[in-house]
């Protein structure tokens, strides 16, 4: 019999342990909802300030130019890539490499450069033409947007007008 009551007490010793730790569970699981609800709040409430600032610019835009300029047609752009490298999409989680040319460096050590990169992720000569691009700033990108539309047709074409 006192093994039974012995049992029955560490049985309620361990239920009662049991019944303070969900009770601690309960107690943190509320406060952090709790906390998400106000943070949510307040993304909340600078969303519809910021909503609101955007707005208002706008409108003060508006007043200030009369109307807005409509855009430029995507056409209107120059394109100095074929239309066949244009309708290539790169992959969002592609790995474009991070590499940058002012004009200032060597333009062969950046294909170099650029070119390892590229094998690292791999990639389609389409991707090499679109985000070696992407490597492009100041004058190299004025060149670059200077090229007669279409003008592009493969990675090797442009490695070699980009070295000349």
């Amino acid at each position: 019999m006192e093994t039974i009551r012995a049992f029955q007490q560490t049985v309620a010793m361990f239920q009662a342990d049991q019944d303070r730790i969900l009770a601690e569970v309960q107690t943190e699981q509320t406060a952090s909802q709790n906390r998400f609800q106000v943070d949510f709040d307040a993304s909340q409430t600078d969303n519809k300030e910021l909503r609101m600032a955007n707005e208002e610019l706008q409108r003060m835009g508006e007043r200030t130019t009369g109307e807005q300029s409509p855009p430029i047609p995507v056409r209107a752009r120059p394109m100095p890539f074929s239309q066949a490298i244009m309708n290539v999409v790169i992959p969002t989680n592609f790995m474009t490499p991070k590499i940058t040319f002012t004009g200032i460096e060597d333009p062969k050590a950046l294909i170099t450069a650029f070119h390892t990169q590229m094998m690292i992720s791999g990639g389609t000569d389409v991707m090499h033409c679109k985000l070696f691009m992407g490597t492009f700033s100041g004058t190299t990108l004025d060149w670059f947007i200077s090229l007669p539309n279409g003008h592009i047709t493969s990675f090797d074409h442009f490695s070699i007008l980009f070295r000349e």
